[in-house]
């Protein structure tokens, strides 16, 4: 059997055309797919149960008399269905009846044209024929302008724009779905509105678009109607309806005295694109300048019309302070940080700023990021699954005295350590100093992670015992897991190569007190 593309022939002796007619306006159909309804005997469409076909009265001009008409007839158009595989069922059997009445004709050797409204692999009918017939018989697909297309001309706004990325959503999404994806994209369409609308509406609201948000009708066709999002009545839209997030680049922006601004302190993860929240994603999108750490920074796209402030990664009061004084001059302002904003991070420089009377009526929001731990955790298992303590081992803000207490206080407690800043250039005593200490409470085979760069290009993340811990490899990129007295380290797989640690939930009712040379967790990893 040969594949059926663009007229090659299969095992049939017909040929089936799917036929993009574009947004509803006849004008719109392209020369091929004229000439493919010219080539066809059979011509197909869908309609619902009243047998109207927008289809057909987009294609009307060009049916002949001699054409066999096959209105393939939906049984259901809600939900609402008796019969026994439900609604699904009901439509399945339906492109059944309907593929098998199609390939009569194409046994029989006529050219059988299947007219689509748009394009018909972009949500339309057609594929549902396509996929049921297409590997029997000579296919070709026509391509149609879209409503997506057809929307960005008639409300006269470009769409999308550089590097901006464009989102097509089904209205039919559930709400929190949506909010999620139009706050983490540039640009949107969201498809299939009619009953979904109030829902659709409450996504833009609540990602906080709407005021973006245009609204498009029947593009090119008769009662086309277009409109500000915010401002459609939900009971006046129809299904054939689209809403908009146009594109960013040089669309007006509030600015100046008066105009309120803000500052968003945002976490981009440990690494790239990956680890961004799909609310941080938003937040870097619609902010006019972004400022951090160049480190940090560099991980952002770059978006056009947007201002970038990088700076060093030891002047954080005066990086607040700037983007608090930009804020105050009318700009949206995203503070990036890397990991969580609020662990070891930009969020709490900026709100020890933003709490002086000059700052006190600017919004400042913190958003959420994957911490560098629960990546390096999650990399090699689950070593935070109970109670931990995040500790940094860094002496450049507070004395190492109280850090060793913090260790010995954790240690005594049995608890998980996450020990962030271990080391670095200048620092190179501290991670061997936190091991002999933490030897006095723990078993020298207690595992110890050590996730370096997690999520970037130089990733590496292995286990070692305690009494192991080597500070020469440690450096700043790297975090460390130190386990607690109930945390396993396993291997698995055939040839024992992997290995997984993890710390149980459960703990003994009355855990007995660890002996530094009688080890109280696993000795090494077990089989």
């Amino acid at each position: 059997m040969t594949s059926p593309v663009n007229g090659i022939k299969s095992a049939g002796g017909g040929k089936l055309y799917g036929v993009g007619l574009g947004p509803g306006d006849p004008n719109l159909m392209t020369l091929r797919a004229v000439q493919a309804i010219g080539e066809a005997d059979v011509v197909a469409y869908h309609s619902a149960r009243h047998g109207r076909s927008i289809a057909r009265s987009i294609a009307a001009a060009h049916l002949r008399p001699d054409h066999v008409e096959e209105a393939l007839v939906y049984p259901v158009t809600t939900e609402t269905t008796d019969h026994p595989g439900g609604y699904r069922g009901a439509l399945e059997e339906f492109y059944e009846k309907a593929a098998a009445r199609l390939a009569a004709h194409l046994d029989a050797g006529l050219t059988v044209a299947v007219l689509a409204e748009g394009d018909p692999m972009f949500y339309g009918s057609y594929m549902h024929m396509h996929k049921r017939l297409a590997d029997r018989y000579a296919t070709e697909v026509v391509p149609g302008v879209t409503s997506v297309s057809a929307a960005a001309a008639r409300l006269g706004t470009p769409l999308v724009e550089g590097e901006e990325i464009l989102t097509i959503l089904p209205g039919t999404l559930p709400e929190e779905e949506l909010t999620a994806r139009l706050a983490a994209t540039d640009t949107a369409v969201v498809m299939k509105l009619g009953r979904t609308f109030p829902a659709v509406r409450g996504a833009f609201e609540a990602s906080g678009r709407l005021a973006e948000a245009r609204y498009v009708e029947r593009a090119t066709m008769a009662g086309e109607r277009t409109g500000d999002l915010a401002d459609i009545d939900p009971a006046s839209v129809p299904y054939f309806s689209v809403a908009v997030l146009p594109s960013r680049v040089d669309a007006p922006r509030p600015s100046g005295e008066g105009v309120p601004g803000e500052v968003v302190v945002v976490g981009t993860g440990p690494a790239g694109p990956l680890w961004l929240t799909p609310e941080t994603r938003g937040a870097l999108a619609a902010a006019d300048d972004v400022v951090g750490y160049t480190t940090y920074l560099d991980r952002v796209p770059v978006r056009p019309g947007q201002a970038r402030h990088g700076s060093d990664n030891k002047v954080e009061s005066e990086r607040a302070e700037f983007a608090l004084d930009l804020a105050r001059r009318g700009r949206r302002v995203a503070v990036v940080s890397g990991g969580d904003p609020g662990v070891f991070a930009m969020a709490t420089a900026v709100l020890e700023v933003a709490s002086q009377e000059a700052y006190a009526d600017l919004p400042v929001r913190v958003l959420p990021g994957v911490t560098a731990a629960n990546a390096a955790a999650a990399r090699a298992g689950a070593p935070l699954g109970h109670d931990y303590a995040t500790i940094s081992l860094s002496d450049r803000l507070k004395p190492w005295e109280v850090i060793a207490e913090r260790l010995r206080a954790a240690a005594s407690a049995d608890l998980v350590l996450a020990l962030y800043n271990p080391g670095s250039k200048s620092r190179t005593w501290q991670v061997g100093m936190a091991r002999d200490l933490l030897l006095e409470h723990r078993s020298p085979d207690t595992p110890v992670v050590l996730g370096r760069d997690v999520g970037g290009p130089a990733e590496s993340v292995r286990t070692v015992r305690l009494a192991d811990l080597d500070p020469a490899e440690v450096d700043m990129r790297t975090l460390l897991i130190v386990g607690s007295s109930q945390t396993r380290w396993v291997r698995r797989g055939q040839d024992g190569r992997g290995s997984i640690v993890w710390t149980p939930r459960r703990y003994p009712e009355a855990p007995e007190p660890s002996e530094p040379s009688e080890p109280s967790g696993p000795s090494r990893p077990s089989a």
